[in-house]
């Protein structure tokens, strides 16, 4: 388990190496455009020729577009640092404050409310945060659970057809990780549901201007849910990843 949670800590190294791309991808069309007009116009004020007035011109188009296409590539690199900070957060279950990072993911109508629950209360804008997180990490879960199930079943079906010694004994495997996998989906599928409706009585309540305490029970199982379901199911990604490397040979 603790191997587990140092392999998806997002570190301060990680952070850095992301405000430099992003820094970078504003900067370079300014700085490459800007600087070479500057150096160039002011050489035509000391110098009161008018080649270097065309030169500033000339030079800061030149380093505009240098800076576009630096920026572009910058941007680009920046958003798949992104998805991947993401991916490594969500691995083992959103938290609350981690919701940042998956702003793009929340529905309009979940954006919406939290900034006016924020504002009107922050007790419930921390519970109404948690289930968000809850809900989030239900949702990546039944998304990659089914597309989980889906390989398992085709490598089952692929074995199937083979007539190798080991054949019927990865089937076997493979059916365990099928049923564990369906338990994990089936577990998701209750926790988004539970969630969503966490969500509307939550806004409801924000509406009403009341309090959840009566409801606290139910946030803490969230929660649990939403720590140990990403990593059951990252566990069954890894026993199916040394399956498959074992099956390699037999398929060949």
């Amino acid at each position: 388990m603790n191997e587990l949670e140092a392999r998806y800590d997002v570190t301060k190294k990680d952070l850095a190496k992301g405000r430099r791309m992003k820094i970078g991808a504003w900067a370079a069309p300014v700085l490459l455009s800007v600087l070479p007009f500057l150096l160039f116009f002011i050489s035509f004020l000391l110098f009161d020729s008018i080649p270097f007035f065309f030169f500033a011109i000339i030079f800061a188009v030149i380093g505009l577009l240098i800076g576009l296409v630096i920026s572009g590539i910058l941007a680009y690199r920046y958003s798949n640092w992104t998805k991947q900070m993401r991916e490594r957060i969500a691995a083992d279950g959103i938290k609350a404050e981690e919701i940042g990072w998956f702003t793009s993911e929340l529905k309009p109508v979940e954006r919406k409310s939290l900034k006016e629950i924020e504002a009107g209360d922050l007790l419930l804008a921390d519970a109404y945060r948690e289930t968000l997180a809850s809900r989030l990490t239900a949702t990546r879960i039944v998304k990659s659970s089914r597309q989980e199930l889906h390989l398992a079943r085709r490598r089952h079906d692929k074995l199937k057809r083979l007539k190798s010694e080991n054949s019927k004994d990865f089937q076997a495997e493979i059916n365990r990780d099928i049923e564990k996998i369906s338990s994990i989906n089936k577990e998701a599928e209750l926790m988004l549901a539970e969630a969503e409706t966490r969500l509307h009585m939550i806004e409801a309540a924000s509406r009403r201007g009341t309090n959840l305490a009566d409801s606290e029970l139910a946030l803490k199982k969230l929660s649990a849910r939403t720590q140990e379901l990403p990593l059951a199911l990252e566990a069954a990604k890894m026993q199916d990843e040394i399956r498959r490397e074992l099956e390699k040979e037999p398929l060949e």
